[in-house]
C-alpha cells in the first residue's frame, strides 16, 4: 500500500537528510531517456566502490539492471492523493481487513505482546500498517526492488533521494539480509511485510527471532518488531494516545483547529467538545490537535503528540488519520461519525484554488491538487481573511469568493 501514497512516502524518507527538489526539477531531461542508463549505472558502481560497498555485494545488486517505463509511469499517475478522508477510509478499513486484523492480532498475540513491552507501541498501531501496507504480508509487491530504485534514481524527478536508497540497498545485500532475487515489493522500491524503504531497512529492521538475519519479507516476526522498533526510535510513547473521535459544538473557534496547534484536552473540554458518545473529554493538560480531516461539517478528531509520530512514518495526513482510525477500530471503536453534507472539491477545482490563494498571498506551494498541510494553513488563513469559519477545509464557497477578488 505504501505506493499509493508515494508522495508522502518521499517526504518522510527527506527527514533524514535534506532534498533539495528546485535542483531535482532542473535535472537534465536526458536522465529519463532509456539509451543512457548503462553509462549511468556504471558511475553508480563506482561510487557504491568507492563508498566501500564489497565488489561482490555491487555486483550482485547491479549486474543486469535495465531501465523500467513501467515505474516511472506509476510514479507519474498517482491519482489516489485526491481522495477525501471518507473515500480513503471506506475503501482501506473495510469489514474484511477489520476482521483479518483482529485475526492476526489474535495468532501473533505472543508476538504482539513481546513489542509492546519492549518498544511501547500497541499491537492495534502496527497491525494497522501491516494491513495498510501489504495486507498483513499476503500482498509485498511483484517488482524487482533493485531495477525500480535504480530506474528512479535515473529518472529526473527525485535522484539523489533515490541514489541514496540504491546504495543503502547494496548495503543490505553486503549485510547478508537478503538477496537482490529476494528483494521484490513495492514499485517504488519498498520492501517487505511493512514496506520499508531500503535506508529504514538498513537502519530499523530487527533480526526478532535470532536466527541471524533480519527478513522483513518472509519473517512476520521480524517485520512486525521492526515496525514497533522504528515507531519506537520515532518517539513514540508508551501508554499514551494517539486519535481520538470527538464530537464537537455548532461553534467553535475554528481557527484554532489544525494540526499546527495545539492545547491542552482540558481547553477543547471548556469549549464544549466531548467523546464521539457525548461522554466528557478528559479535562487534562495532555497536548492536542483538534483535527477536521474534512471540515467543520465532517468527522473530527482529536490528535496527540504520537499521531504526529505517525506522521514521520508517512507524512500523508490523510493516510495517517486512517491509520490512528484503522487501530482505534481494531481496539473495538465503532465506525466513525459522517457528519454533515460535504462538498469534496475536485483535484481540478483544488488546484485552481491552490492558484487563487498563491495569486492572493496565501502561500500554499504548488497547485497540485493536493490538500496537504500548506494548503489547509492557506485556506484557514483566507477564510479568516474573508469571514468565513476558519476550519482550513477548502471549500467551493472559497473559491467562488476568490473568483471574484473577494
Amino acid at each position: 500500500m505504501r505506493h499509493f501514497i508515494l508522495k508522502a512516502t518521499f517526504a518522510k524518507i527527506a527527514i533524514a537528510g535534506v532534498v533539495s527538489f528546485a535542483s531535482i526539477s532542473m535535472a537534465n531531461a536526458a536522465c529519463q531517456r532509456e539509451g543512457g542508463f548503462g553509462t549511468w549505472l556504471e558511475g553508480v558502481r563506482q561510487e557504491a566502490l568507492s563508498a566501500g560497498i564489497s565488489p561482490a555485494a555491487v555486483s550482485a545488486g547491479l549486474d543486469g539492471l535495465t531501465y523500467d517505463a513501467n515505474v516511472v509511469s506509476r510514479d507519474r499517475g498517482q491519482g489516489v492523493f485526491g481522495q477525501s478522508f471518507l473515500q480513503f477510509s471506506d475503501r482501506m478499513v473495510s469489514a474484511g481487513r477489520l476482521q483479518q486484523g483482529r485475526k492476526q492480532i489474535g495468532i501473533h498475540r505472543g508476538t504482539f505482546q513481546r513489542i509492546e513491552a519492549q518498544y511501547g507501541v500497541p499491537a492495534s498501531i502496527i497491525a494497522a500498517f501491516w494491513g495498510l501496507e501489504t495486507d498483513f504480508g499476503a500482498n509485498n509487491g511483484k517488482f524487482p526492488a533493485m531495477r525500480s530504485l535504480a530506474t528512479l534514481a535515473y529518472d529526473c524527478r527525485r535522484p539523489e533521494l533515490f541514489r541514496a536508497q540504491l546504495l543503502d540497498a547494496l548495503r543490505l545485500i553486503e549485510r547478508g539480509d537478503l538477496t537482490p532475487a529476494q528483494m521484490v515489493g513495492a514499485w517504488a522500491g519498498e520492501i517487505g511485510q511493512v514496506q520499508f524503504m531500503p535506508s529504514d531497512y538498513l537502519r530499523y529492521a530487527v533480526d526478532y527471532d535470532g536466527n541471524g538475519r533480519r527478513d522483513l519479507i518472509r519473517n512476520t516476526a521480524d517485520a512486525l518488531a521492526s515496525a514497533g522498533n522504528y515507531l519506537s526510535k520515532l518517539g513514540w510513547k508508551a501508554g499514551q494516545p494517539w486519535l481520538d473521535e470527538i464530537r464537537v459544538p455548532a461553534e467553535l473557534p475554528w481557527e484554532q483547529t489544525g494540526l499546527d496547534r495545539r492545547q491542552p484536552r482540558s481547553h477543547w473540554a471548556s469549549l464544549g467538545v466531548t467523546m464521539a458518545d457525548g461522554s466528557p473529554l478528559p479535562a487534562d493538560a495532555l497536548p492536542s490537535s483538534l483535527l477536521l480531516p474534512m471540515g467543520r461539517s465532517g468527522p473530527a478528531f482529536l490528535a496527540y503528540p504520537n499521531f504526529n509520530v505517525l506522521l514521520k512514518w508517512n507524512q500523508s495526513f490523510i493516510y495517517v488519520t486512517t491509520i490512528g482510525y484503522f487501530a482505534n477500530r481494531l481496539e473495538g471503536a465503532p465506525a466513525v461519525r459522517r457528519g454533515g453534507a460535504i462538498n469534496h472539491m475536485s483535484p481540478k477545482q483544488i488546484s485552481e484554488l491552490q492558484h487563487l490563494l498563491n495569486a492572493r498571498g496565501f502561500s500554499v506551494g504548488k497547485a497540485d491538487g493536493v490538500i496537504g498541510a500548506d494548503t489547509r494553513a492557506g485556506t484557514r488563513e483566507a477564510q479568516r481573511t474573508l469571514g468565513l469559519p476558519a476550519d482550513g477545509y477548502p471549500t467551493t464557497t472559497l473559491l467562488e469568493k476568490l473568483r471574484k477578488g473577494g
